[in-house]
């Protein structure tokens, strides 16, 4: 029995409940610090070297100017104004005002210093750490990217395209606005705050310190809470947005059945309705914005009133200089304004959160189908495929096969036919192991695929679906993606082999001619063709033809018969069919009922035996009679 018994939908990883902040955050510090990337860390480190000098600055900035203040204020009576206007030292200035003198000179150059210094290290640390920023949205991306193609053709089929495009690209983007934040914005106005603090409580009152800890404690947590409590309004714009994408893309997707139907207004008026329950939700977010803005300037502007009036107080008193006034207001303003950006940036840093949600709740599930630890690449010797006693079903209440037993000899060919929803198509998708079965085991030369490596697997079988879908991009590139390095000479071949080479050099661009979305701009049959040519070239031992000619004229057909001929010898071949007159050469025919086998045996056999297949057989050859009658006339 295999342990994925119970099937279940991985896209259940795309659910509307919001993923905790605290695990986002753990989720993207690996991506800042990357393992094995020493320039990246030491990016890193040189940041946090330039942010830490870079707020030592800020916070020492006010404290020279306090310092120059009051040497101004001991100096103003020993200072006279020429007639010049020049400022200069009386005459009777003693020993001590000339060193002031000269220390202010010094002083007012360490004040430059501080000024330009931490403008100067923020643009050094920007131009280390944007490359950090970088690499991290990159890796993000593409560990998203790999991951999604890991996930199984059950979380593929569940999944809405154009919802989670957008929220890859929304996640992407908030990541590298995340990092941008919490460098330049989050980490250096708390780094301030804290120095601050701690030059107050060291040499000033303490009561300083507790209206500016006060203070800034109600702040931070007015606005934790409020936008908390906000983030509902700004999941519920993010969710409806995707909604809307969703939407546009799949509507645009299926523009020529839009068209078939005449619904171009009805598709208009429901991605109005997807964009109006954006717009709402948008409304709601930004409305409850201007409540937490406007909290934030109350909180602000009380702590600098009472600092400053405590401040002049103490002065009046004697117990500050004037300087020590103008340093501790500078330091009020220094420091709520980034608070201010702050309240912002936690915010700004919040919906990011949001907008990386979905992406990490992908990066977060684990793959339905995956290799076990001990799993061996696979051998193929004979490439006998054997399915033993196997079940199967997409959900549980729906049987599709059960106790199904059969054997593919190597180098030889079997058909699989049966009305609509007998489980022909499932057959492919469990030997190219898409999914799980629920018992049983399906073996290749002996070896059972639920041990060997996906890749192996995969790279041994061929398959050729009935539903042929296409890059957009050119017919030479489709081929290739068969086999990637293949020359061209072997495209060529292929695309022979398939009988669609004559075709291809009948267009203006050749090779070089584009199929357009989901290869749009083929016929069924040509399409058909690329795929059969793009399987050729893959070179598969074991090939699977899925209806693979159901889209073709009878003339084509019979071209791509003989050359099937070809493509089968020495391989192992499993044909599912509808037209029966594909496969009357078959070593093998099963007929399928319900996941069972109810006849099998060859062409003639199954028609002597009068049974299901001899009847769809006398069925088809009629229609078929029919057709050419109708031709002929």
């Amino acid at each position: 029995m295999n342990p994925h018994d119970s099937p279940h939908s991985e896209s259940q990883v795309l659910n509307n409940e919001g993923r905790p902040a605290y695990q986002t955050l753990i989720s993207v510090l690996p991506f800042l610090w990357p393992k094995n990337h020493l320039e990246m860390r030491v990016r890193v480190s040189l940041s946090i070297g330039c942010l830490l000098l870079g707020r030592a600055a800020n916070v020492y900035g006010p404290i020279v100017l306090k310092d120059i203040i009051d040497i101004l204020t001991q100096l103003a009576p020993n200072i006279k104004t020429t007639s010049a206007t020049a400022i200069q030292i009386s005459t009777s200035q003693d020993v001590f005002a000339q060193a002031a003198a000269s220390g202010l000179m010094m002083l007012l150059g360490l004040y430059a210093i501080v000024l330009l210094l931490p403008s100067g290290l923020n643009e050094i640390r920007q131009t280390i750490f944007v490359p950090v920023s970088e690499y991290a949205q990159r890796v993000f991306a593409l560990d998203t990217f790999r991951h999604l193609h890991n996930l199984s053709m059950r979380f593929h089929l569940d999944r809405k395209t154009g919802g989670l495009t957008r929220a890859i690209d929304r996640g992407t983007r908030a990541l590298q606005q995340l990092t941008g934040l919490f460098a330049f914005n989050l980490a250096p106005t708390l780094l301030e705050v804290g120095g601050v603090t701690l030059y107050l409580g060291v040499f000033y009152d303490f009561k300083y310190v507790m209206v500016i800890l006060t203070s800034v404690v109600i702040f931070i947590l007015f606005t934790l809470i409020y936008t908390e409590w906000r983030t509902k309004y700004r999941r519920e714009m993010v969710q409806e947005e995707s909604r809307a994408t969703t939407i546009g893309v799949d509507s645009l997707l299926n523009f020529e059945t839009v068209k078939y139907f005449g619904n171009e207004s009805f598709e208009a008026e429901r991605y109005d309705n997807a964009l109006v329950q954006y717009m709402r939700a948008a409304v709601k977010s930004q409305n409850t914005l201007g409540i937490l803005n406007g909290g934030q300037l109350l909180t602000r502007v009380l702590c600098q009133f009472i600092i400053f009036i405590l401040a002049v107080l103490d002065y009046m008193h004697g117990e500050l200089s004037l300087g020590e006034v103008v340093m501790l207001n500078t330091f009020m303003l220094q420091l709520f304004i980034p608070l201010g950006f702050l309240g912002s940036s936690y915010r700004m840093i919040r919906q990011a959160l949001i907008d990386m949600e979905v992406m990490f709740q992908i990066l977060d599930f684990d793959p339905e189908i995956k290799d076990r630890q001990d799993a061996v690449p696979l051998k193929v010797t004979g490439g006998e495929v054997s399915f033993k006693n196997i079940s199967f079903s997409y959900e549980p209440e729906r049987k599709i096969i059960q106790g199904l037993s059969f054997c593919i000899p190597g180098g030889t060919t079997t058909a699989v036919v049966g009305s609509s929803g007998a489980g022909k198509s499932t057959l492919s998708r469990l030997l190219y192991r898409f999914y799980d079965l629920s018992s049983g085991s399906i073996e290749i030369d002996g070896q059972n695929i639920f041990n060997v490596t996906q890749t192996s697997l995969r790279s041994a079988v061929g398959i050729v679906p009935q539903d042929t879908v296409l890059f957009n991009d050119t017919i030479g590139y489709n081929i290739r993606y068969g086999k990637p390095e293949a020359s061209e000479q072997e495209m060529i071949a292929a695309a022979k082999l398939a009988s669609i080479h004559n075709f291809i050099l009948s267009l203006p661009k050749g090779y070089q001619t584009t199929v357009g979305e989901r290869g749009l701009k083929l016929s069924g049959g040509e399409k058909q063709r690329v795929a059969l040519a793009r399987t050729v070239l893959k070179n598969p031992p074991i090939l699977v033809l899925d209806e693979a000619t159901s889209a073709l004229d009878i003339n084509t057909e019979r071209e791509i018969q003989t050359a099937l001929k070809k493509v089968s010898a020495g391989r192992t071949m499993l044909i599912i069919a509808h037209r029966l007159a594909t496969i009357i050469h078959a070593d093998e025919i099963l007929v399928l009922s319900a996941g069972n086998i109810i006849e099998r045996g060859t062409h003639a056999q199954l028609v002597a035996l009068g049974g299901s297949y001899a009847e769809m057989w006398h069925r088809q050859k009629e229609e078929m009679t029919k057709a050419n009658t109708k031709a002929e006339l």
